[in-house]
Order: C-alpha cells, then sequence, then structure tokens
C-alpha cells in the first residue's frame, strides 16, 4: 500500500507481524483472521499518519514440512515454493492486504542472519550441548512436558496425545545444542510484571506467567535427526530449531545485521499478533532469545482465539477448514474482511457460523449502511440534481449528530488504534451509523420537500447534507476495514476531487465536521452490499 504523503518522518515505524505461517497446506479462515486483523490495525494507524510496517510470511523449514512435501513426492524447497506463489500471496492479495514485506524463512537474508545471531549466542555461552529425551509433537514442532499430555483413546489407546493435535507424540532422543532458557524466568517474570499489558488478553497473560512461574527448562535449539532446515554454523551435523529460526524473521526482515538504519527505525514491533496456541514461543522463547542478544523486547503480543465451526477449532485435521474464498466468493471481500472482527471479540475463541454470517450482513450491512448510502444519494439527485447543498438550517438534531460524530471517532479510533478491540471499534461506527438513520426517519425529509418555502428548502437542504457529510465521516473511519467499499461510497460523494483521495484522510480528523464541500457532486454508484444469492450448495 501506497503512502498517504502525511507520515512522520524520522520516527519509529508502527511495527506489526503476524505469525508466519507453515506452508504444509494452503492458508484457512484462522490463518486469514490474524492477517486481516494486522491489515486493519495498520491500515488504522497509516491513517493516524504514522510511519506503518506490516509484516507477515511464511515459516519454510522443519520436520513437518519435510514430511508433508516427501507425501506429495517434491522436494521441501519446491513444497514451499508451489505453496507460497499458488496459495499464500494470491490469498493475500485477494483479501487486500497491504503488508509491506512478505518474509520466508529460506530466504538467504533470513537464514545467514539466523546463523549469525544463534553464533553470536553461542559465543558469548548461551548454549551448549546436551542429550534430550522426551515426547515431541511433529505437529506443533515442540517438546512436550509428559503433564500437558492426553491419554488417548480409540485408535490411539494407549498412547499420549498432543492437546493440540489429539494426534501421538513421538519420543525423541537426541544429543542437541541448548539455550540457557532456565536462566531467564526471573528476568522474564519482572518483564511481565513492570509491563502488565506485554502479553494480552489478560487470561493469555496470565498463562503466560504461571508457566513462567513453575520454572523453565533449557531449550534444545538444534535437531541432528533430519536436514530440513538451516545448518548449525559450528556444527554442520544440527540444524537449527525451526522455532528459533522462525522468530528470528521479526528482526531478520527489518535489517538485523545487514541495515542497521532500517533495523533502528524498525524494530522491535508493537504488536506481535499471534494465536493462542503458539502464544509460549512468542512470549517465552523469544523475549529470552532478545534479552540475551541485547536487544530491545516488543510493546505487545496479542493473543487472538480460535475460530471454531461446530465446537471444534478451525484446522483441516479436524475437517473444519474453510477456505476463505468459499465465502468471499458470495458475500464479497470487504464484507469478509468486516464480519470476523465484528463479530467475534479479538482474543477470545468466537464460532462462525453461514448463517450468522447472512443475518450480520443484511442486517448491518445492507440495511443499515448500504441503505443509508442508497437513500442519501437518491434524495439529493432526486431535490437538487445531484449537486449537494449547503446546510443553513441546523438545529438541535444536528447538534446531535456532530457530537455522535465526535464520540463515534475517539472511541473507534482508542479501542482498534491502541486497545486491539476491532469489534468495539466497528460497533462504534456502526451505532453513529444507526444515528444517521434514526436522524433522517425523524426528519422526515420526503416531506419537508413539499415544503416549497425558503424555510423548507433551507431545512432540506440541512438535512441532506448532514447525512451526506456523516457518510463521508463514515467512508474514512471504515477505510481501513472495508477498503474497496469506502472509496465506492468516497466517489459517489464526490469527495475525491475537493478532499483528495480517500487514504489521505487522517482518522482523527472525520469528526471534522463540514469537510464535504457544498456543489459536491453525488451520485448513485453501485449498490454497496447487493441482495445475497441463495447459500451454494455444500
Amino acid at each position: 500500500m501506497a503512502a498517504t504523503g502525511t507520515e512522520k518522518q524520522g520516527a519509529k515505524a508502527y511495527y506489526v507481524s503476524t505469525p508466519i505461517y507453515y506452508v504444509n497446506d494452503a492458508p484457512h479462515l484462522g490463518h486469514a483472521y490474524t492477517t486481516v486483523a494486522g491489515d486493519v490495525l495498520t491500515r488504522w494507524h497509516r491513517q493516524r499518519g504514522e510511519k506503518v510496517w506490516y509484516l507477515t510470511g511464511t515459516d519454510e523449514h522443519g520436520q513437518k514440512i519435510m514430511r508433508t512435501a516427501e507425501a506429495n513426492g517434491v522436494t521441501p524447497q519446491a513444497w514451499a515454493d508451489k505453496l507460497v506463489t499458488e496459495s499464500w500471496k494470491p490469498l493475500w492479495e485477494h483479501l487486500d492486504i497491504a503488508n509491506d514485506d512478505f518474509i520466508r524463512t529460506t530466504q538467504k537474508r533470513h537464514t545467514d542472519r539466523v546463523q549469525e545471531f544463534v553464533q553470536d549466542l553461542y559465543d558469548k555461552g548461551e548454549i551448549y550441548k546436551g542429550g534430550y529425551e522426551g515426547p515431541y509433537c511433529v505437529g506443533c514442532e515442540e517438546y512436550k512436558l509428559p503433564g500437558e499430555l492426553l491419554d488417548g483413546e480409540g485408535e490411539y489407546a494407549g498412547q499420549k496425545l498432543c492437546p493440540i493435535h489429539k494426534k501421538p507424540v513421538e519420543i525423541l532422543s537426541e544429543e542437541n545444542y541448548f539455550f540457557k532458557l532456565s536462566e531467564y524466568s526471573e528476568k522474564l517474570l519482572a518483564h511481565y510484571e513492570a509491563n502488565p499489558g506485554f502479553v494480552q488478553p489478560e487470561s493469555a497473560r496470565n498463562e503466560v506467567v504461571n508457566f513462567v512461574r513453575q520454572g523453565l527448562q533449557d531449550l534444545s535449539i538444534s535437531r541432528s535427526t533430519f536436514d530440513w532446515g538451516v545448518p548449525v554454523p559450528w556444527d554442520d551435523k544440527h540444524v537449527i530449531y525451526v522455532w528459533v529460526d522462525a522468530l528470528l524473521n521479526y528482526a531478520t526482515a527489518v535489517g538485523y545485521n545487514e541495515n542497521p538504519e532500517k533495523f533502528e527505525s524498525t524494530f522491535p514491533a508493537d504488536v506481535h499478533l499471534v494465536g493462542k496456541d503458539i502464544l509460549r514461543f512468542h512470549a517465552i522463547i523469544w523475549p529470552a532469545m532478545l534479552m540475551a542478544q541485547g536487544l530491545p523486547l516488543p510493546g505487545k503480543i496479542a493473543a487472538n482465539g480460535w475460530l471454531m465451526v461446530g465446537g471444534e477449532k478451525m484446522s483441516k485435521s479436524n475437517l473444519t477448514g474453510i477456505k476463505p474464498q468459499d465465502l468471499t466468493t458470495h458475500f464479497g471481500v470487504d464484507a469478509y474482511r468486516w464480519y470476523f472482527l465484528r463479530a467475534i471479540a479479538f482474543g477470545q475463541d468466537g464460532s462462525f457460523s453461514w448463517e450468522d454470517f447472512s443475518a450480520r450482513y443484511t442486517s448491518e450491512l445492507a440495511n443499515d449502511y448500504g441503505n443509508l448510502a442508497s437513500r442519501v444519494a437518491a434524495m439529493v439527485g432526486k431535490y437538487f440534481g445531484g449537486e449537494l447543498p449547503a446546510a443553513t438550517a441546523d438545529g438541535d438534531a444536528e447538534q446531535a449528530i456532530h457530537d455522535g460524530l465526535t464520540k463515534a471517532v475517539a472511541e473507534a479510533d482508542r479501542k482498534i488504534g491502541e486497545e486491539l478491540d476491532f469489534q468495539g471499534g466497528i460497533l462504534a461506527v456502526f451505532d453513529f451509523v444507526k444515528q444517521v438513520n434514526g436522524y433522517i426517519t425523524e426528519q422526515e425529509p420526503w416531506k419537508v420537500a413539499k415544503d416549497d418555502s425558503p424555510e423548507g428548502k433551507a431545512r432540506l437542504a440541512t438535512i441532506l447534507y448532514t447525512a451526506a457529510e456523516a457518510l463521508r465521516a463514515v467512508a474514512v473511519l471504515l477505510n481501513p476495514i472495508m477498503p474497496d467499499t469506502s472509496q465506492k461510497l468516497w466517489d459517489s460523494l464526490g469527495a475525491e476531487p475537493s478532499l483528495g483521495a480517500l487514504a489521505d484522510q487522517h482518522v482523527q480528523d472525520a469528526a471534522d465536521w463540514g469537510r464535504l464541500p457544498a456543489g459536491a457532486t453525488v451520485t448513485k454508484g453501485a449498490v454497496l452490499f447487493p441482495r445475497l444469492e441463495e447459500k451454494p450448495a455444500a
């Protein structure tokens, strides 16, 4: 996404990252949920006039990728290339994700820096050689604690299962290199205490704190039973543990040990978005690695909940995986971007259903928002020939709209921009949309239009200007969430010629009443949210 031209030059970028996603399969709704959330957050900060950097990418090393590639009869690199080219990047483009960079952990810009980082820790005495045996989940790419495992039933009777993947763990015994993670328990706890908002939501923070309080074990940072990974620089019989490799992308992608100026102006991330199932890696291992290297820690690690279908976590393994395109084909991309952030409180588990999406689309998008835009454009066309009239008869009703907008802008800016409460921010904007609908219903411009007196004409002009100017502000506020729809509304209001590009509008200025000039050409464009067709057959 192009910069707005109003960025604060010289300031540190507002840096947001997603998890980097395994390329063992195509992306599903859960991956898209996190990535859309990051996109909305960074678009919002861009429209604050801030310099922004949004990173996403793919995690391409490790045993899981190797086994998937082998099962498909190709090399791990060929498999990763195919998935990135045919599935991951095309989906982000389809969903209008405006990421600034896409990091792949097989890229030389990453692998070289990973080796340098780990070599430096080794030289500092933070890494030593030792042996380890324990239960390992290939799906998680993680050794599990015995107390975490589940007892298998049915076909897995007598076996121990990973609590996340519900598949049997493997007992691995290897001679590995270890990072002295156990020495960072107190330092981590002190950081959590001094920075209570470091891990969010509170339930996630409590989980992390309680886990660290039990005492940390040193972390195995290499594997020697397979070779698909970054070689340990001082011992090429080992490859670097995929999670150590993967976490370093947040540094390597912004110039660690390669571009000091970029690194200084970007790192660390202000917000790391992660799924709650990988929270410990990001909230314990990653900060400890940074502490060991003397680097600053992220500002905030925000764990989103799981998307549930039929009460089960969304994943291919339990057959609840749904392709985002299954929904965008029916509802449209903007409605898709809006729905999951509107329907589910970020940080909590949430259930998806086709019926709920359809109901919210019809009620909130089509009826409340889309119909408002259509009615206002139609009345300006009918009563004023498509030329926006001036407001010359403001009264208490108009002041209530001004006040409602001021409140909506402040609340949405705080909730989305600061608190990552996307649902609360969206609701604040749509409460204002409902207020404007109520204003039109109460003012009855179709009746006022029958009064040919100067007072009647002035009153009609004021009502329609008020509604159009409210829509101008709504287009700005919803642009980070529904960019295509907001642009269509912006164009229909005639705002582009007089106010400039929508991307240049600041969310804080949305409440600056009266920006849309009288005389703007208002046109009734295509319906913003068309009537839904019948649900496709399963």
